[in-house]
């Protein structure tokens, strides 16, 4: 996602206390930024942070790592959860915001975080032969998300693209995960308390169906 400088963002994520300025120094040991042994779950690629805000929202009790290469992004996705939060009388004392460079995710959570979900939303399609190797869910991606999973972990991906979902689809199965669950019209589908992105929302107008899927690690 595109986004334009502001100048605001990268000071207000600064005096942000769940802002994460040095985060490789939490790598293997996110439990201590907050400070409970509750569930660990990741997003990367979070943009404007609806979706994180809404699911950390929801579930007090479950602890997410946000992370999204753009600091700008960032500072847009901090308003957005301080908004949503400020409507519910409620702390963010739950999320950690991340600017990184997912290529390096491994550098950033271990086994020792034991991250037990993982959320890739609208990733970019990357539809040119020579560079399907930076999808988010190719390969060799799927197998850095192996090393710190959590035994049993699950990814979560949801896309418009209808190509990177079939290609994602063998992807998958070849690192050693099982399919638990596949839908080709996920806002028809059985699905409960679903959270719409903002990328979801705006193909959902266009007519573009939204495609889904629930990975799990063997």
């Amino acid at each position: 996602m595109r986004i334009r400088k502001k100048k605001w963002a990268q000071p207000e994520l600064d005096q942000c206390r769940y802002f994460i300025k040095e985060p490789k120094s939490y790598f293997g040991k996110w439990q201590t930024f907050f400070n409970n042994d509750n569930e660990i779950q990741l997003e990367v690629g979070c943009g404007k942070c609806s979706f994180v805000a809404q699911k950390a929202l929801r579930n007090p009790d479950i602890n997410y790592i946000a992370v999204d290469i753009k600091s700008d992004m960032l500072g847009v996705g901090r308003r957005n959860i301080e908004k949503l939060f400020a409507e519910h009388n409620k702390e963010v004392n739950n999320i950690a915001l991340v600017a990184f460079n997912v290529e390096n995710i491994e550098e950033l959570v271990s086994a020792d975080d034991n991250i037990s979900q993982m959320y890739i939303n609208f990733c970019n399609p990357w539809p040119r032969e020579k560079h399907k190797k930076r999808r988010l869910t190719y390969t060799t991606k799927l197998n850095k998300y192996r090393t710190f999973l959590a035994e049993n972990a699950r990814i979560n991906f949801k896309t418009d693209n209808d190509e990177l979902f079939e290609e994602s689809l063998e992807y998958f199965k070849g690192s050693d995960f099982d399919i638990k669950y596949i839908t080709y019209d996920l806002h028809n589908s059985d699905v409960k308390d679903n959270i719409r992105t903002e990328h979801e929302n705006m193909f959902s107008n266009e007519g573009i169906k939204i495609k889904y899927l629930v990975a799990e690690k063997l």
